[in-house]
């Protein structure tokens, strides 16, 4: 295979081709990678904080042509493609802002210790489909901050706009600091397993971490693993179903629900079941489902058919098994990979679509008996990204800690800050990304123990 077919969700057709790097092209960019590191992190720290916001204005003043690639081969409204890149932009300055990471312990008289740390080398940033910019920045910014250098690989299915801009930022960097390279799930292994990399940066999928993570262990790379999430939110009884309904909606319908953070799961009392299932099925028939490239556009298609098929054949195990399907629940008669807004309810316990993260436009309510089968219900899966409690804010608080997850949101959900680790346990991943917690992943713990001569 030479070219990466490339293909517009909106209407199933190829309409580019990617580059695919061949094994001796990934030698020479790992190696030249490796060639720059040390020069780049011996740069003193506010040089490369100047550089990583030279990187954010340049994506910025590009902001139109790479929002224009991203809508186009991931499927998003443009502008929700916009705002990605706009968001992707200003978390460089986000990341140059950042405080330093070396900390001085108080050994007492005659001693000194710092506590410093020093970047691993050579960082392979894997991104994923559904952010491919913004997630690839999450990666890239901290990790150059901390003095690597970073291989980046986007997804097969979204090569195009994380190339034009990588192509975009590396005239800001010394040569050999940032590049990336395009191709196939089988270029992924061979840059994870490729001995030239000191660290690997993940998201996708948790069959996918869970191989990276083997993989690594034989060397023991460190490594950090975002796998996604089947985030739950429980709705609390008393609360106002209806005017929260546009909210939980919302919160499960980013990205046509091709988010890792997205409300995948409501739980809601038996008494308000049914209100809020009304309420939820009234939205969905009213929002707009279309071609990323129109206006009017509010939810675009998914972004492969491989996931068109997998959310549909969830659905409609769902519906063989006794669920109800409320509204939507088949493909759309169109050409392009559009599923609609869907509402589910009536699921019988063990059901997959409560149990796996679907990734899809696609809403399960599920009604509880009392707060602790919510709860138990909530952490019944193998994952643990996030989730959310609704309703009354003092209840909600004293439930957060039964939660198993990373973040714990109240009255709202997926909720992400620059300045607010995120990751997850169980299948969610390890480690976390963001802010400074994010940053120290990228860099690893170096004492300087001096004990101070007299005289």
């Amino acid at each position: 295979m030479t070219a990466l077919d490339v293909t517009d969700p909106a209407t199933g057709a190829v309409f580019a081709s990617a580059p695919v790097c061949t094994a001796a092209e990934l030698d020479a960019t790992i190696a030249a990678a490796a060639a720059a590191a040390p020069g780049w992190a011996a740069l003193p720290v506010d040089e490369r904080r100047a550089r990583l916001r030279a990187c954010g204005a340049a994506l910025a003043d590009a902001a139109e042509e790479v929002a224009a690639l991203l809508s186009r081969e991931q499927g998003k409204p443009l502008a929700a493609a916009r705002a990605e890149v706009d968001l992707s932009s200003s978390w460089f300055g986000h990341t140059a802002d950042l405080p330093g990471t070396d900390e001085e312990v108080d050994a007492g008289s005659g001693a000194s210790v710092v506590i410093g740390r020093v970047p691993h080398g050579v960082v392979a940033a894997i991104a994923p489909s559904n952010f491919p910019i913004i997630l690839a920045v999450c990666k890239i910014a901290p990790a150059l901050l901390a003095g690597n250098a970073v291989v980046v690989k986007p997804s097969p299915e979204t090569p195009l706009a994380t190339l034009r801009t990588v192509e975009l930022l590396a005239p800001h960097l010394p040569p050999g600091v940032l590049s990336v390279v395009s191709g196939d799930h089988a270029l992924g292994k061979a840059l994870t397993t490729h001995p030239g990399i000191d660290m690997v940066s993940f998201t996708g999928s948790v069959g996918t971490g869970q191989a990276i993570a083997e993989q690594a262990a034989g060397r023991l790379l460190p490594v950090v693993l975002e796998l996604g999430g089947n985030d739950a939110a429980v709705v609390l009884p008393g609360a106002d179903v209806t005017a929260l309904a546009p909210a939980l909606f919302a919160g499960a319908m980013v990205n046509s629900g091709q988010f890792c953070a997205a409300v995948k799961r409501i739980y809601v009392s038996g008494a308000q079941a049914g209100e809020l299932v009304t309420a939820l099925a009234k939205l969905a028939e009213e929002a707009v489902v279309g071609a990323g490239s129109d206006p009017a556009t509010e939810y675009g298609p998914l972004v492969s058919r491989a996931q068109l098929d997998r959310v549909s054949a969830l659905v409609d195990e769902a519906a063989a098994a006794g669920a109800r399907v409320v509204t939507g629940g088949a493909r759309l008669p169109r050409p392009g990979w559009f599923y609609p807004p869907t509402v589910v309810t009536d699921l019988p316990p063990g059901t997959d679509l409560e149990l796996e993260e679907q990734f899809g436009p696609v809403i399960p309510v599920i009604a509880y008996d009392d707060l602790d089968e919510a709860i138990a219900r909530a952490n019944g899966t193998r994952y643990g990204l996030g989730a959310s409690l609704w309703g009354d804010a003092e209840q909600a608080r004293a439930l957060a800690a039964r939660l198993v997850c990373g973040t714990v949101w109240i009255n709202t959900h997926g909720a992400l800050r620059h300045d607010t680790p995120f990751g997850g346990v169980r299948n969610s991943g390890a480690g976390v990304e963001y802010g400074w917690w994010g940053l120290l992943e990228y860099t690893r713990i170096k004492v300087v123990h001096e004990l101070h001569q007299e005289g």
